[in-house]
């Protein structure tokens, strides 16, 4: 079997996908942006937008207009792979940044599988969840028009996927019945727990699980995961718990919503907002995977805050580690954690409660056995690697088998 993968930042949700199809003897070509990594077994093809966006377009087009120069790139490489004589028996994409725009129009017979991951819709999701950030009636056409790709993209797909039911739920009615709730897998024999870990702070002090540790990581430090909240909520769990360390992992980019308003990263902001800390709070900035690991496992308590929103892995492998997880009671974490049972609720938008909940999770840290066996039980049984990767293979075959 020949199967196209299209992501802009190889390998993306399909880092055990693509390599597990190589792996199998089916030849794998995966069409990404210039210099991202190979994975095993597979034929990385790369492509470039020929230009930038329009300076000064419309700001309710930009992120279409974007979409439409990745998709032109990809269906110019893709065009050049059919020359050579290439052609996929399935196509499987994420379509958020637009590369799968126009892949049915270069091979009309291929099956196109659509990762739907998120669609943006004006009300009852990220947009206007949070008012101290909302821009208005603005943000709320600005959604609407940017979902046009992501509406072209599931009309042309032959079959989509979403990682959770929360997600799927966003997209138009009409076509939620193509779309399949599958998640991308969480590796729960290596993201497991061990007594025995040991986490280096860069330039501080060696945890382990003999220490009191709240940790918090995100692939940036943003408001759409909570990071205003949790430092808003930092000195008085600090406070109350005048032994424990707080390592935040992320970096100083920005992943989603807007940047400060006055410029700067949003770590400054809120730094400069809460005044100083003490050196337990540690900034880690971005770590290396196996260490993150190690951080998970050596976590007292994990604070995981989002808007309503893709749901991040970080939250099923803190629990997959065994972590003990405090999760905001927002729609993506209440499919996965019941309170009290598998992990705790806190509210996304009180820092107060936060601090509350957190203190009391720091101080009873050594008492939730049971709500950490449930949470590594909740994330074996619903998204453990090998039973996604299964389900996404059978998915596969079948549409190929029905072409």
């Amino acid at each position: 079997m020949k199967v196209l993968f299209v992501h802009q930042n190889c390998p993306g949700q399909f880092k055990h996908l693509a390599p597990a199809l190589a792996a199998e003897g089916h030849e794998v070509v995966f069409v990404t942006q210039k210099g991202k990594p190979t994975p095993e077994g597979v034929r990385k093809v790369e492509y470039e937008p020929h230009r930038k966006v329009t300076p000064k377009i419309h700001p309710y087009l930009a992120a279409t207009e974007a979409a439409v120069l990745n998709g032109q790139a990809v269906a110019r490489v893709a065009f050049a792979l059919r020359r050579q004589g290439f052609q996929p028996d399935v196509m499987i994409g994420n379509p958020g940044w637009g590369e799968t725009l126009f892949l049915k129009d270069v091979w009309t017979d291929a099956p196109l599988i659509s990762l739907s991951e998120f669609y943006y819709n004006g009300t009852g999701s990220d947009v206007g969840f949070d008012p101290e950030f909302s821009t208005g009636p603005d943000a709320v056409l600005r959604a609407r028009a940017r979902s046009g790709p992501h509406l072209l993209a599931i009309e042309a797909a032959d079959v989509a996927y979403s990682p959770t039911e929360w997600q799927k739920a966003q997209f138009p009615e009409a076509y939620r019945e193509k779309i399949r709730v599958i998640h991308d897998g969480i590796d729960t024999d290596l993201v497991s727990p061990d007594p025995n870990a040991r986490f280096q702070v860069p330039q501080g002090p060696m945890l382990t699980r003999a220490d009191e540790v709240l940790t918090y990581v995100a692939r940036n430090l943003e408001p759409y995961r909570g990071f205003h909240s949790l430092m808003r909520a930092l000195p008085e769990i600090l406070a109350r718990r005048p032994d424990a360390h707080v390592v935040i992992v992320g970096g100083d980019e920005l992943s989603y919503g807007s940047r400060p308003r006055d410029g700067g990263a949003w770590r400054e902001v809120m730094q400069a907002e809460v005044g100083p800390l003490p050196a337990r709070v540690h900034f880690t900035g971005r770590i290396p995977y196996a260490d993150y690991i190690s951080l998970l496992q050596v976590s007292s308590v994990h604070l995981y805050l989002t808007y309503p929103f893709v749901l991040s892995w970080s939250m099923l492998e803190a629990m997959s580690a065994g972590a003990f997880v405090l999760g905001s009671a927002t729609a993506p974490v209440l499919e996965v954690i019941e309170d009290g049972v598998n992990g705790w609720l806190v509210p996304f938008f009180d820092p107060r409660g936060i601090a509350l909940r957190a203190s009391e999770a720091l101080e009873r840290r050594n008492e939730v056995d049971a709500i950490r066996a449930a949470a590594r039980e909740t994330i074996r049984s619903r998204y453990a690697l090998g039973d996604c990767l299964a389900r996404q293979k059978a998915m596969i075959h079948e549409v190929v088998a029905g072409k």
